[in-house]
């Protein structure tokens, strides 16, 4: 009688390791890029630094009560950066502060993000008629000056948190992203494994989250920085202007209380509870930009060495 031969297992485990393996290696080059660049290694700790700040702060601070008789205090061991007109902690009120800010900036920056891939690139992909329609309203919102037309719409929506607040933000800085991802996509479109991806029948979503935005992650990831950096400004000068009735401890409502109440920049005691949000906003942009300065790098495994 014959012997009945043994069937080999298969490997799909091994298939499977490999597999993660890549992507654990995906994740070590990332992170080894990073840290080989100077500039993107200082940024990413300063970001960390007020992510950070932002997640645990208002954690482990409480609101700070009104103390009068404390009031335009100078830096002491209980008041590290000193109090402002009504006598609350700046350190802590610029602590619980970073969470408004940041979150403000998330919203903005994923809000604009969604808006600008979705038009950019079915405006690239389907072409025609919805290109230029898609198209004419983008270069008709580039036309118009970004902020006062944020100003108006901060009137005009009820923002009452983080949420709207980047919301109203974002309805205006999505339209040169939105081109610019159009153009990236009318150079991915011309490429083999697009038209491959249509012989196959594939669905034009199908092909935009498969095959488009793999391939500008790393474009789509800078501009998320940029547009966060570009939405805290934005914030702190509406309400610098008092154009946004939202509560809180944000830098801007800080920076204007500091100058209108207390005089800072007219030689008074509270010229740090001034300079506190304006560094940490310094500090910020600078993380923003020297992070981004490698990102694309880290993200495109064609340009790294």
């Amino acid at each position: 009688m014959m012997k009945t031969e043994k069937k080999k297992p298969q490997k799909p485990l091994k298939e499977d390791k490999k597999h993660l393996r890549f992507k654990s290696n995906g994740w070590k080059d990332f992170f080894r890029s990073i840290v080989h660049n100077k500039m993107s290694l200082t940024g990413s700790i300063i970001l960390v630094f007020f992510l950070l700040l932002a997640i645990f702060g208002p954690v482990i601070l409480s609101n700070p009560k009104t103390d009068y008789m404390n009031r335009l205090e100078g830096p002491s061991a209980q008041h590290w950066l000193g109090t402002d007109f009504s006598g609350k902690d700046t350190l802590v009120q610029l602590v619980l502060g970073s969470r408004s800010v940041l979150l403000v900036a998330f919203w903005a920056g994923c809000i604009s993000i969604v808006l600008a891939c979705v038009i950019g690139i079915l405006s690239g992909l389907l072409g025609g008629v919805v290109d230029s329609v898609l198209m004419m309203i983008a270069n008709v919102i580039i036309t118009i000056p970004s902020f006062p037309v944020t100003m108006i719409l901060s009137m005009v929506i009820s923002i009452s948190n983080e949420f709207m607040f980047g919301l109203v933000l974002s309805l205006w800085s999505w339209a040169g992203l939105a081109r610019a991802i159009r153009s990236q996509v009318l150079i991915l479109k011309r490429q083999d494994f697009i038209e491959a991806s249509r012989i196959l029948g594939l669905s034009n979503f199908t092909i935009m989250g498969n095959d488009i935005i793999p391939n500008i992650i790393s474009y789509i990831a800078v501009n998320f920085i940029s547009i966060m950096k570009d939405a805290i400004m934005a914030s702190v000068g509406l309400m610098y202007l008092g154009l946004v009735p939202f509560q809180g401890n944000h830098w801007g409502m800080m920076i204007q209380l500091s100058l209108t109440n207390t005089g800072a920049l007219m030689g008074s005691s509270a010229l740090l509870y001034f300079l506190a949000p304006v560094v940490s906003l310094i500090l910020f942009q600078a993380g923003c930009y020297l992070f981004a300065t490698g990102l694309d790098t880290a993200l495109n495994p064609r340009l790294r060495t």
